[in-house]
């Protein structure tokens, strides 16, 4: 069974390749007892630890907790900590009931347990909520608290869930940092005693963390060896806390930020918490990304666009700035539609007194003296060519010097007496007020009803700072931060209601805001405003380790020296995800209009390999001279292999390639190889490659002989 209780204390969730369990240990505390490999046998599932303590600890601080609270001699990080009507700080969570039943996610119903946890005097209520993806070999878990009196419950931490990996080994941790144009940095350390915390402060997922781990023993590789991993569906303020204790436990905590952060629970107003989504296998890395690739693809990503291939884009972004207008832009649209692009977006600079990036936003109306007869011009003229045409906005944005900000500067995140921050000349609206959530949705929907528009690009360039709400009472005012994620997606819910032909792309600098959560409502992001294509082949790598190709934009631009990086290496960097073009067109001569409507072509042709296929890593950047990435069809006839070399050391550059996803039985055509090969032995001994020069880059077909 999937899900099933055994002896009515001992809760044991199975997927196909893995088992999670629980159940009520010492002193009837809800205990986490396994996760990892699938058990054959409900007595392989380990019982309760029974440690010996001194007078300086008890069972609360030392046993593995399935939702620890604040309470007793609890000294490590908790799940739940609440100021209680009458002062008390402490929160005691004894088992209560439970249920199993199913939840139906895009007409599949995936089996749900529900357990019940509620303090014996206070009107405290948790319910920790678990959905099982058998196939996905992944689990989802969140928590549900609720106030179930009449007097206020200040909550000041609200974690979604603890949860641990077998004690007795050593474990090394990847996560994934960087910064502005040098997103996606994966990072691996040891864990010693102690607590390692990573985060986010900033009011979005931030490019300088990720809301993304993964653990192993130190040993795992791209293909093997046992991996733990988990990622957040959030978009605003979370953090992650890892704590290796004095008895060797490793104990996982993720959810809300509790920086800055208190909730006030209402009665019967429960505060749900954000999904962390949680897998195990013993078939390394590659593995754990490829789960939560096809989790994405089939589960996350909208449904209306989840399983159609995503179009070649033109942004004009690099090519005029702010200076747009119908001359210029049309210009550019054909250009863009005689080397095969599909989709035509005009980014910043077309709305109200746009001329840098000091004025306008917030002024959602076309600005005339650029577009004298309005947006139908050009979008007429670009569906002539057959392109579709989209959008660049910043709906969450304002600028001082703009008619918005004048009308409604008490719509701005502010605290009294205070100078707001400006970054980048702008400001935060306060979406956590309604009318400016309404203000929001409204001007998007507009703009979608009054023009042809099938693209939006959603960006968001400044962190949130002053983040204060003086509208609600001081024990509301510091919820503003979940408020403001809950109503951006109430805004993208509609707005996808409204417009379901519309494909939404998120973007925040680059990789700002990526994660599960908004990746529920937009079908692509811009993972970085770094378009060498050098560089990308780092910034795409540690993407892939979370996210799926699909919902990877990747453009080809003029970033880096035209005399290290040929076109074909630009493109080709570029053709690992959805592709785009952001260079400025008028520059390319003949010659390289020709050879990008070539590479076009040929994306063209193996778009559902890269977008729909299965991903495997073969070499990283990070370990060497050469990287490689292959994509396979699920039925493992048909795949590419992308090459990129750094540099040549000697007159010959010969390397071995060892490939994956292949059915060892079958015989594969590789281009560029003149004899049959095994899929055993490409899979074993691999192939000999020879590249030459500096940043050379190559692609491979692959094709399986009937």
């Amino acid at each position: 069974m999937t899900i099933e209780c055994l002896d009515e204390c001992k809760w044991v969730l199975n997927t196909q390749k893995t088992t999670y369990a629980f159940g009520l240990g010492v002193d009837e505390m809800l205990t986490h007892l396994y996760w990892g490999p699938r058990l054959s046998f409900s007595s392989d599932i380990p019982e309760p630890l029974r440690t010996f303590h001194a007078s300086f600890n008890n069972m609360r601080d030392m046993a593995n907790l399935e939702y620890p609270s604040q309470s007793g001699m609890a000294y490590h990080e908790v799940c739940l900590k609440a100021r209680l009507h009458d002062g008390s700080r402490d929160v005691i969570l004894n088992y209560d009931s439970y249920s199993i039943g199913d939840v139906e996610i895009r007409e599949e119903k995936c089996p749900k347990l529900t357990v019940i946890l509620k303090d014996p005097h206070y009107s405290l209520t948790v319910h920790l909520h678990y959905i099982v993806y058998e196939k996905y070999d992944l689990i989802e878990r969140y928590s549900e608290i609720i106030n179930t009196g009449s007097e206020l419950i200040q909550l000041d931490q609200a974690f979604s869930a603890a949860f641990y990996v077998p004690e007795g080994f050593p474990y090394r941790l990847t996560t994934i940092s960087g910064g502005w144009a040098a997103e996606y940095t994966l990072n691996q350390e040891m864990l010693v005693p102690g607590k390692k915390v990573i985060e986010s402060r900033r009011g979005a997922t931030s490019h300088n963390s990720h809301p993304w781990f993964a653990l192993d023993h130190g040993n795992s590789q791209e293909c093997s060896g046992d991996v733990w991993f988990g990622a957040l569906r959030w978009s605003g303020n979370w953090k992650m806390s890892f704590e290796h204790t004095p008895r060797n436990q490793i104990r996982i905590l993720a959810g809300l930020n509790n920086y800055d952060f208190t909730w006030g629970l209402l009665p019967k107003n429960p505060l749900i918490t954000p999904s962390v989504i949680l897998g195990f296998t013993s078939q390394g890395f590659g593995q754990a990304s490829r789960n939560l690739h096809h989790f994405q693809e089939d589960l996350i990503l909208p449904k209306k666009h989840n399983k159609k291939l995503r179009k070649i884009l033109y942004n004009s972004w690099e090519a005029t700035y702010f200076d747009v207008n119908l001359e210029n832009q049309t210009s550019l649209a054909e250009k863009a539609a005689s080397i095969g692009v599909e989709l035509f977006v005009m980014d910043d600079g077309w709305f109200g007194q746009r001329n840098t990036d000091m004025a306008g936003l917030g002024d959602w109306y076309v600005n005339t003296q650029k577009f004298p007869e309005g947006l139908d011009p050009l979008i007429n003229k670009v569906n002539e060519l057959g392109m579709d045409f989209g959008l660049w906005v910043e709906p969450e944005m304002v600028n001082p010097d703009s008619d918005l900000y004048r009308a409604h500067p008490e719509w701005v995140f502010q605290f009294p007496n205070r100078e707001i921050t400006r970054a980048r000349h702008q400001l935060n609206l306060n979406l956590a007020k309604p009318e400016v959530k309404d203000f929001v949705f409204h001007m998007v929907d507009d703009l979608l009803n009054k023009y042809n528009i099938k693209f939006i690009k959603w960006d968001w360039n400044k962190s949130i700072s002053e983040p204060g709400w003086p509208d609600v009472p001081k024990e509301h005012q510091q919820e503003v931060m979940v408020h403001y994620i809950k109503n951006l997606y109430d805004i993208f819910s509609k707005l996808r209601v409204s417009h379901p032909n519309v494909v939404f792309e998120t973007c925040s600098g680059g990789g700002g805001r990526i994660d599960m959560g908004i990746l529920s409502f937009t079908d692509q992001a811009w993972i970085s405003d770094n378009t060498n294509p050098y560089d990308r082949l780092f910034i795409q790598e540690g993407y892939s380790h979370i996210y799926c190709p699909k919902s990877m934009v990747c453009w080809v631009t003029d970033a880096g020296d035209d005399n290290l990086f040929s076109l074909k290496y630009r493109f080709y960097s570029s053709m690992m995800g959805t592709l785009g073009i952001g260079a400025n067109l008028n520059n390319y001569t003949e010659k390289q209009l020709k050879i990008a409507k070539k590479h076009i072509k040929r994306y063209k042709e193996i778009r559902p390999l890269i977008q729909e296929g299965e991903m495997y890593r073969l070499l990283s950047p990070r370990a060497g001279n050469v990287s490689a990435v292959q994509y396979m069809n699920v039925e493992k006839t048909e795949g590419v292999v992308f090459i990129f070399l750094q540099s040549s050391k000697f007159p010959e550059n010969r390397f071995r390639l060892i490939f994956q996803g292949l059915n060892p039985e079958s015989q594969y055509k590789i281009s560029k190889i003149s004899q049959k090969l095994s899929g055993r032995l490409l899979m074993s001994l691999g192939a000999l490659i020879t590249l030459d020069g500096h940043f050379k880059s190559e692609l491979l077909k692959v094709t399986q002989i009937e």
